[in-house]
């Protein structure tokens, strides 16, 4: 039996809020046996130490919402040019780039083939290294919606939606995504910002369409996410059962009201329409998708605000991926929902304990406890003290294997 012991200066254990000092975690092979404060002379001989007692350390991060597929490209036409290799090997290098940041666990919120489960696939049978991955593989969309490629007629390039335009459609792509190994259902609710020719606000797959693929979602005891901007759709998406609303910027109380009647989460991504706006003051990107971003940004930080004193289900989830939104620099968001009313203890919470939750992973990740995998990361400074020391990981194991050191 392999042993490691973590001697912790800062712990915070993703149980609640509370930072623990001077703090012994006791990982056998891939599991943590113990927790305990750290006592002097009390190692035994048969034990790596690892000395953290000047680091920071949590759980292991999760990131709830990211796309390996995607490399921080300012629009989505590369995708057309891209081999399926390709594809393959760059969600390979992003999914290693966020580990390496701390998150031991991401959620693919859809791409290209089913590269997703491919990837999760490998790193499962130790073929290569990665975090733990939750997919989506392919998500469902309407034809002209969010996620249905705008190339020219005949030219599909890598689309990253199964196209549905009915319930029986929606059914049969639900089944079959759940066929090639995905976890769960993504579906596309409303327009998107990086889409062109299409409105944020807009419903786009109808709530009969929404209910049907999750009626097959419900029936395997699978969870769900929407792509949900706008108001209309948020709506349609929690009357349909969603699990978690992705992104939810154009929201009004209704759907306040209607998500924390029924649980429902939020991700709420401050961080991909932020950048695209931050990069659309130098010209990089079409004025079209800035000013997307802008309507988008405009109240996100007063509605989160809203649902925080609310109690909603808020979890961390970045959008790893989108434009100039890279992988690996993702724990900006941290500071960014320090921003819109979280304290950093809720916003380490919403990374680890709320996203366990949402996964319904809570009984294995997201806090440092007895009988959890061995999933911590460590960080230089307090970020309880200084938000932006969650960008600077020091620290990675998962699994019980030490990543980064």
């Amino acid at each position: 039996m392999k042993k490691t012991i973590l001697k912790c200066g800062l712990l915070f254990r993703g149980i609640d809020e509370t930072v623990e000092k001077n703090m012994a975690v006791n990982v056998e092979d891939n599991r943590i046996a113990s927790v305990a404060p750290w006592e002097d002379g009390a190692v035994p001989a048969d034990a790596q130490v690892i000395d953290l007692s000047d680091k920071f350390v949590t759980p292991g991060l999760i990131d709830a919402h990211v796309h390996v597929n995607m490399n921080g490209e300012p629009n989505t036409d590369s995708l057309a040019k891209m081999l399926t290799g390709e594809f393959a090997l760059y969600s390979m290098v992003n999914a290693q780039k966020d580990l390496m940041a701390g998150f031991t666990t991401i959620r693919d919120e859809g791409g290209v083939g089913f590269s997703d489960v491919a990837l999760k696939n490998a790193i499962n049978s130790g073929m290569v290294v990665g975090p733990r991955m939750f997919v989506s593989g392919v998500a469902l969309s309407s034809t002209g919606g969010h996620g249905d490629a705008s190339f020219a007629p005949g030219v599909t390039g890598g689309t990253m939606a199964s196209i549905v335009n009915s319930p029986d459609e929606a059914r049969r792509a639900a089944r079959y995504t759940f066929k090639y190994g995905a976890d769960q259902i993504k579906l596309m609710a409303t327009g998107g910002v990086m889409s062109f020719g299409d409105e944020p606000g807009a419903p786009e797959l109808s709530l009969e369409e929404m209910k049907a693929a999750l009626d097959i979602a419900n029936s395997r005891g699978r969870i769900s996410s929407a792509h949900a901007h706008g108001a209309e759709g948020i709506k349609n998406a929690i009357w349909a059962g969603i699990t978690s609303i992705e992104h939810g910027m154009l929201i009004d109380d209704e759907g306040m009201e209607l998500m924390k009647e029924h649980g429902t989460y939020l991700i709420p991504t401050i961080i991909a329409a932020y950048r695209i706006v931050e990069f659309g003051k130098t010209g990089a990107l079409a004025p079209w998708m800035v000013e997307k971003a802008e309507l988008c940004l405009k109240n996100h930080g007063e509605h989160l605000k809203k649902m925080i004193a609310m109690g909603i289900n808020i979890g961390f989830g970045t959008d790893s991926g989108t434009a100039f939104n890279r992988h690996g620099e993702q724990a900006f968001e941290f500071e960014l929902m320090t921003r819109c009313g979280f304290t950093p203890a809720g916003a380490l919470l919403a990374a680890t304990k709320v996203n366990s939750r949402l996964l319904k992973w809570d009984d294995r990740i997201g806090s440092v406890e007895e009988g959890k995998l061995a999933d911590i990361a460590a960080f230089d400074g307090n970020p309880l003290e200084d938000i932006s020391a969650m960008t600077r990981c020091a620290f990675v194991m998962k699994d019980g294997t030490v990543y980064r050191q």
